[in-house]
C-alpha cells in the first residue's frame, strides 16, 4: 500500500516526490542500501517485512521509540547524508483503534505476533495505557524477547499469552496469518465474544478471516487499512521532518 498512497500524501503536501517499490531479499539489504544512498534524490526509505528489524543497522540515529525495539520501518535524510529512523507501526495502530471506538487504556489485550510490527504495536500498547498484555508468538524466543524488554517498562502486566482470546478485552494479529488462503486463525475463534474487540494488520485481503469471524461473533473490529491509513500519515510527518 505504502507506493500509492504514501506519494499521493506527499504530493498532496506540495512535495515533487515519488516512493518506487524495491523488491530486496534480506541477505542484499545492506549493499541495496548502499547503493541507494549514493542517489542524492533519495530522501527516504520505507521498510516493509522482513527488513524492519535489519534496517535498524542502516541508521546513525533513531526516536527513542525505534531505539528502544530496535526496528524501524521509515527512515529520512540527516544533511550529512545518513539516515535517522523510525516505527510508526504501533503509533498507528493505536490511533485506528481509538478511530474505531476502542482506547486501550484500561484494556487487557492479547496479541499474536511478536515481528517488527508486533512489537511496534505492543509497546504502544503499553504506553497507551493497557492493563494488561499477554504476547504469543511460535517463535518463542522472539516473543521472550519482546516480553523481557517490556516487562522493565513497569507500565503494566506484561506476559506470555497462548491462542486463547478468553478473558481479553482486545484480540490483536500482527502476524501474516490470513493473507493466504487455508491459513489458520491466529485465535481460537470459538473464544471470541461481541464484548470484544478484533484487530488485524493484514491490508489484502481487506477482510481477512480472523476480522470476517469477530464480526460474526458481534465484535468491533478494525483492519490492517485502518492501520495504514494512520501509520501512512505518520510517515509521511516523519519525511517532511514535521
Amino acid at each position: 500500500k505504502s507506493p500509492a498512497g504514501v506519494t499521493e500524501a506527499l504530493q498532496a503536501h506540495g512535495r515533487d516526490a515519488v516512493v518506487v517499490p524495491a523488491h530486496v531479499a534480506p541477505a542484499d539489504l545492506a549493499v541495496w542500501a548502499a547503493g541507494v544512498s549514493l542517489g542524492r534524490n533519495v530522501d527516504g526509505i520505507i521498510v516493509t517485512v522482513p527488513h524492519k528489524f535489519a534496517s535498524f543497522a542502516l541508521c546513525a540515529t533513531t526516536s527513542e521509540r525505534a531505539a528502544f525495539l530496535r526496528n524501524v520501518n521509515v527512515l529520512r535524510r540527516h544533511s550529512d547524508g545518513r539516515w535517522h529512523g523510525d516505527m510508526c507501526d504501533g503509533l498507528g495502530f493505536v490511533a485506528a483503534m481509538r478511530e474505531k471506538g476502542c482506547d486501550p487504556q484500561g484494556k487487557a489485550c492479547l496479541l499474536v505476533g511478536a515481528g517488527g510490527a508486533g512489537s511496534a504495536i505492543a509497546h504502544a500498547l503499553v504506553m497507551a495505557g493497557a492493563k494488561r498484555l499477554a504476547i504469543h508468538d511460535e517463535d518463542s524466543a522472539r516473543r521472550g524477547t519482546l516480553v523481557d524488554r517490556l516487562v522493565p517498562l513497569d507500565r503494566c502486566a506484561v506476559e506470555h499469552g497462548s491462542a486463547d482470546p478468553g478473558g481479553f478485552d482486545v484480540v490483536i494479529n500482527a502476524t501474516p496469518m490470513g493473507m493466504k488462503p487455508g491459513d489458520p486463525l491466529p485465535f481460537a475463534a470459538d473464544g471470541l465474544t461481541a464484548a470484544m474487540f478484533g484487530g488485524c494488520v493484514i491490508t489484502a485481503p481487506a477482510v481477512t478471516p480472523l476480522i470476517s469471524a469477530a464480526r460474526a461473533r458481534g465484535c468491533a473490529t478494525m483492519t490492517g487499512a485502518d492501520m495504514f491509513a494512520r501509520v501512512r500519515d505518520l510517515m509521511v510527518d516523519f519525511l517532511l521532518g514535521h
